[in-house]
């Protein structure tokens, strides 16, 4: 009797353990305050190329770690004021807020598959008010004190999302459809 006690009480403590483990392996991160977040939209027009770019957003993740290893992303938000979008050119920034018709460009994740340090997403991306599903690439690594660094690239089309690419000086000068999104974000726990 006093041994099953013993055998019951120690299984009881490694289950407790083990649950405790497994709930600290999933934990909420938000973008760190850093300087190395960044996001970037870039493109062609008939004069020069442009870029602008952004380091002020809002977005948590949800990591499962095992270990130092990401095993998998269970959620994902991600929101951009379209007017911390900056290109150095006051012209060129009043035209991209008026063709994007919108205050924020936003992201929610729907599912994620890890492989190794890339974590293939799927998700409604939401730009000037029309949402389509899209799949990113996600470069993701767990840093030395905690933190997960992301990264990755995505080309689109501004017409996928109604937006008409920008023309200015009587038309002379267009933007191109194709856009690239560029992105680099730090997340901590």
């Amino acid at each position: 009797m006093k041994n099953n006690f013993k055998t019951i009480s120690f299984m009881i403590a490694i289950c407790v353990i083990g649950f405790a483990s497994v709930l600290k392996a999933q934990s909420t991160y938000k973008i760190a305050d850093s300087k190395n977040n960044n996001m970037k939209l870039s493109g062609t027009s008939t004069l020069h190329d442009w870029t602008m770019n952004a380091q002020v957003f809002i977005s948590d993740a949800r990591f499962v770690l095992s270990g130092r290893q990401i095993s998998s992303l269970k959620g994902l938000s991600f929101s951009l004021a379209v007017a911390d979008l900056k290109s150095g050119e006051s012209g060129l920034d009043k035209n991209a807020y008026k063709a994007l018709k919108t205050a924020a460009i936003t992201y929610k994740l729907s599912s994620a598959t890890v492989n190794n340090d890339v974590i293939k997403t799927r998700g409604t991306l939401t730009i000037a008010g029309v949402t389509k599903e899209v799949t990113i690439d996600v470069h993701a690594v767990v840093n030395a004190d905690e933190t997960i660094t992301c990264s990755g690239s995505e080309k689109l089309n501004m017409t996928d999302y109604g937006v008409k690419p920008p023309k200015f000086m009587l038309g002379a000068m267009k933007t191109g459809d194709a856009i690239t999104l560029d992105f680099t974000l730090v997340y901590k726990k």
